[in-house]
């Protein structure tokens, strides 16, 4: 059995808007959502800037039914936050019969730790000797101490599952209930692997996009030492420019993006608004290095080709790429190098942009924020640009769409997402058509 699917509903909460019209419209008037990080004290970090999401209110969106989350963790938050959007937008609030048990959820979700920084600190806080050092039996003191404050519920909080869990209880989904973490590919593949639950036959609507914040000391630490951050402290609203020559890496963002996608079928059954097609998906590993992607751009090559060969579609088909794009020397060079492989001749003439550039990388979020985008320039014939690009890099000799959005008709958009340990994932969106 292979069922058409469709993407009926879509929402967001991202530093640039808590709904996915307001995005839509600072994106494409270029807005930067970076600015210095107030989650934490970032002042003795090599990177003190990120891209939050700033005065969100999850009672805003679900009103008295905020309560029953109450203890969610932000990405938990974001996430459902997300969802309810999509879910009114698909039309699923309208009292309809729906079969719980044909319902299910699969997002890319990150791990929550956010919360237990501030309680730990607290914890800590009177067990250090005169020299700021712990000690052995101060190590004792200190978890004693922590036991106090932490609960079981932060404890679970932390799993990247739990972000899905909230979204069954919230929305009565009773189908799969998956969460992938392939670090920055994560949504992709998990919009991707939910599609392929529907177009088998074992669901017939999917809550699907991701959820991640790791703008947290523990986050940009580790990011901070694989040289992988930005440090342009004096210029953070610029920090982030994919493919542009002076780039020094990514900006650290957060937030979710999550979209209804649906049998087709069961959409039109339903009266459904449809809001474009998903025909490709590619997923393939660079079995190359944990960190390094491979030189000859191989794995994310072999994504967009099985996407295509998924979709039935030729190169020429594609009008729009959104590309990983992360701001980082090796990755816009060799995603470069893989449009190239899979484009030929046409590589140049195809508009490509990275919304990074502006709202910085929202980790395992940031596929289905993107994928977003595209099904928004299906919509609208124009699409969004590639802010901060100021100096061509001659190994990045691509149309990125430079600094001001671009009219164009897209019919049909490819969107890319590539991850620390050779992830990578690719999916094409259509226009529907009968």
């Amino acid at each position: 059995m292979s069922r058409r699917v469709v993407i009926t509903g879509m929402g967001c909460v991202t530093p640039l808007g808590h709904d996915v019209e307001t995005l839509w419209k600072r994106l494409l008037a270029g807005e930067s959502g970076v600015a210095m990080t107030t989650l934490f004290d970032a002042s003795t970090f090599p990177t003190r800037f990120s891209s939050e999401v700033k005065g969100f209110d999850l009672a805003d969106v679900l009103g008295d039914d905020a309560k029953r989350h109450e203890n969610a963790s932000p990405n938990a938050k974001f996430a459902l936050g997300s969802a309810m959007q999509a879910w009114r937008s698909a039309g699923l609030d309208k009292d309809i019969a729906l079969d719980a048990t044909r319902i299910g959820v699969y997002l890319g979700g990150g791990e929550g730790p956010i919360d237990f920084f501030p309680f730990a600190a607290s914890a800590l806080a009177g067990c250090l000797d005169d020299a700021g050092e712990l000690t052995a039996l101060d190590t004792v003191r200190w978890a004693e101490k922590a036991m106090t404050v932490l609960s079981g519920t932060m404890e679970l909080e932390q799993e990247p599952n739990l972000s899905g869990a909230h979204l069954a209880v919230q929305f009565g989904a009773e189908g799969p209930n998956l969460n992938t973490l392939t670090a920055c590919a994560a949504s992709t593949q998990a919009i991707g692997e939910a599609t392929n639950i529907i177009r088998y036959g074992d669901a017939d609507i999917m809550i699907t996009g991701g959820t991640h914040s790791m703008v947290h000391p523990l986050g940009v630490t580790g990011f901070n030492r694989l040289t992988a951050l930005s440090t342009r402290n004096d210029s953070c609203l610029t920090a982030s420019r994919p493919f542009n020559r002076t780039r020094d890496g990514f900006v650290l963002g957060e937030g979710a993006g999550v979209l209804i996608i649906e049998a087709l079928d069961h959409a039109k059954q339903r009266g459904a608004p449809i809001l474009a097609e998903v025909v490709g998906f590619g997923s393939t590993a660079d079995a190359f290095r944990i960190t390094d992607i491979h030189e000859s751009g191989r794995g994310a090559t072999a994504a967009m080709r099985s996407a295509l060969s998924y979709a039935g579609l030729s190169p020429s088909d594609i009008d729009y790429v959104s590309a990983h794009g992360t701001s980082t020397e090796e990755n816009d060079k060799i995603e470069t190098i893989a449009i190239q492989n899979v484009f030929g001749d046409g590589a140049g003439s195809v508009p490509i942009s990275s919304i990074k550039s502006m709202l910085g990388h929202l980790i395992a979020a940031a596929g289905a924020v993107e994928l977003i985008t595209c099904v928004l320039a299906i919509r609208d014939g124009i699409v969004p640009p590639t802010i901060n690009h100021e100096q061509n890099d001659p190994n990045c000799p691509l149309d990125y769409v430079p600094n001001k959005p671009r009219k164009v008709p897209v019919k049909t958009a490819l969107s890319n997402s590539f991850g620390f340990g050779g992830q990578n994932n690719t999916l094409i969106v259509s226009a529907y058509q009968e």
